[in-house]
């Protein structure tokens, strides 16, 4: 996990046979803005050299603070760091924790019917019309019912899906049991469970991990957790949880500013963005980010991810009553 202290930005011009190309790379370091400074040139320089030979390579780096932006750190502000952890502030304001061995893993309950569903779901309408139009004998009938599948299929794939949900529970029971299924087959792990505002969070203790080690991608698989959730942590190597509310949850509607909430920022936008955050600081302290529910699973909890979750309950206020955003 690369999370930089300091961050320089270097710009290069190149005109031959009146064509210009203007590159421009950042650059970082945990030592000094001096080291950033020479990353950022070296980069340039790199990315320069690489265009005018032919290869097709994007003019800046992307504007993505956390996830997408291959090859370039995590672009958030460092607010605190406890030892590995480090406290980022994310592109919409909250503070992250960021931890390169302690699994966390988000769960979002659906907020409509799966592709896999819908596909199943419009599938079976058309084999049912087809299969109807077929004892009709009649072109036109059967013509007519796909047509008439196709039209109401997709206004009726969610009033299914709730309907199969509430029989199995409910989202939350369904995810609850993916998470025990998964530790009957896996005894000598030990889980966190937490409430969020859109879903579950789990965290597990008994041992570090690594985010590229198989156990963890079979460990996201198992608990359909979040793919966006996934994909960062694979891009950058490291696990993550949000331990502030969001903004527009607790009565906040601006945007932190300038957008789009990248780091860094130049020095004469910090007073808009510090005065923002301000403001948002003082909402987030009446509400959680997340609520513990239990402990499953063997008991045991390594020493270094006790440090990390006591950390996390701290920040995110899990183990109070206040209403989670």
């Amino acid at each position: 996990m690369i999370v930089p202290q300091y961050w320089a930005e270097s710009r290069q011009q190149h005109r031959t046979k009146g064509r210009q190309v203007t590159v421009r790379r950042f650059g970082w370091s945990d030592t000094s803005q001096a080291d950033a400074q020479q990353s950022a040139d070296a980069r340039v320089q790199q990315a320069l050299d690489r265009i005018l030979s032919g290869e097709k390579l994007a003019r800046t780096d992307p504007k993505i603070p956390y996830n997408g932006a291959a090859g370039v750190p995590i672009r958030e502000e460092i607010v605190d760091r406890e030892g590995d952890t480090i406290i980022t502030r994310n592109s919409y304001g909250a503070r992250c924790l960021n931890t390169p061995n302690v699994l966390f893993a988000d769960i979002d309950f659906p907020n409509g019917p799966p592709l896999r569903f819908t596909a199943a779901f419009m599938l079976t309408l058309v084999l049912v019309s087809g299969a109807m139009a077929w004892l009709s004998g009649s072109r036109g009938i059967g013509i007519g019912l796909v047509v008439l599948t196709l039209l109401l299929g997709s206004s009726l794939v969610w009033p299914v899906f709730r309907m199969v949900q509430a029989a199995a529970g409910g989202a939350e029971q369904a995810a609850r049991k993916r998470i025990t299924t998964y530790l009957t087959q896996h005894p000598d792990w030990n889980l966190h469970l937490y409430k969020t505002p859109a879903g579950l969070r789990v965290a597990a203790t008994h041992r570090l991990f690594q985010p590229s080690e198989p156990a963890v991608a079979e460990f996201f698989a198992a608990l359909d957790t979040d793919p966006l959730y996934v994909s960062m942590c694979l891009n950058q190597q490291c696990f993550r949880a949000r331990v502030t509310a969001k903004p527009w949850r607790i009565g906040i509607q601006s945007h932190m500013r300038p957008r789009p909430g990248v780091w860094p920022v130049a020095a004469d936008r910090l007073p808009m963005r510090n005065a923002w955050i301000a403001d948002y600081e003082v909402a987030a302290k009446s509400h959680a980010a997340c609520r513990f529910l239990e402990s499953m699973g063997n008991g045991v909890v390594h020493p270094q991810a006790r440090e990390v979750l006591d950390l996390h309950d701290t920040l995110s206020q899990a183990r109070g009553s206040l209403p989670i955003a």
